[in-house]
């Protein structure tokens, strides 16, 4: 009897200059993945790769440039093939205020990157994988996308857009053999959770909040929230009336306003 190794997957992540993206790409290159990864910023996307056991591709592009993510696409596709798995991971998040004009630039920019950069990042495989029935599609969502939150009006928008997002992909291709994966962690431990000046319950290390994000792709999960206690409260939340939410969440922590982070 012979017995055959499996191939090493094919994976794209996203935003794998820092935060869950970079974790993510640490726990792919532990298991001998072949990684293609996505950042905005060259030198720290450079170290990120250092820092593998593995060889991986970087490359430069931000996901709300569509110009940018298609050249990207192409590059993958030509050098690699179409992907196995597809991580889309970048995110940005920025204090907003409803009544400051000058958000409505912020609101632009947590919406074109949280919300379109999903979709740029996708869109380029989904035929391919339809075409051969197979591939996973896992978007990093967020449990801020499950209700509205006092002063993080565009990221809590843009979260619950892109779980809406990952529920239409993930109902358009059923039966195609293509995966849609929504994620929602909770309080991860990274440089965008770092700047809150408030108690974050549940709070994560990021690089065991990665692992357990990565089974969960590998399991094809439809939705899940991480860690499990946050889902628990999340469910919850959902659950209040809006009288009850918003008498609690009136004076709750925000987050500073100023550059997306």
């Amino acid at each position: 009897m012979t017995s055959t190794t499996p191939r090493p997957r094919g994976v794209v992540i996203t935003g794998a200059s820092s935060g869950i993206g970079a974790a993510l790409a640490r726990a792919c290159a532990a298991r001998g993945d072949r990684l293609v990864l996505l950042g905005r910023d060259r030198e720290r996307l450079d170290a990120v790769r250092a820092s593998l056991p593995v060889d991986s591709t970087g490359l430069i592009a931000d996901v709300g440039d569509l110009a940018a993510m298609r050249a990207a696409a192409d590059d993958i596709r030509h050098h690699f093939g179409t992907p196995d798995v597809v991580i889309a991971s970048a995110g940005v998040s920025i204090g907003t205020l409803a009544g400051d004009g000058d958000d409505l630039l912020a609101l632009e920019r947590v919406l074109r990157t949280n919300v379109l950069g999903i979709a740029a990042s996708f869109q380029p495989f989904v035929a391919a994988m339809r075409e051969r029935g197979s591939g996973t599609l896992a978007g990093i969502a967020s449990v801020a996308g499950l209700r509205g939150l006092p002063g993080a009006g565009a990221y809590s928008a843009s979260k619950a857009a892109a779980i809406a997002l990952l529920e239409s992909m993930r109902v358009e291709l059923h039966g195609s053999g293509v995966r849609v994966v929504t994620l929602a962690p909770g309080y991860i431990d990274t440089p965008m959770t770092r700047v809150n000046p408030y108690p974050m319950p549940f709070l994560m290390d990021v690089d065991k909040a990665a692992s357990k994000l990565l089974s969960l792709i590998d399991r094809q999960r439809s939705f899940a929230i991480v860690p499990w206690q946050m889902g628990v409260a999340g469910r919850l939340m959902r659950l209040l009336p809006d009288s009850v939410h918003d008498r609690l969440f009136a004076h709750a922590g925000r987050k500073p306003r100023g550059l997306p982070l």
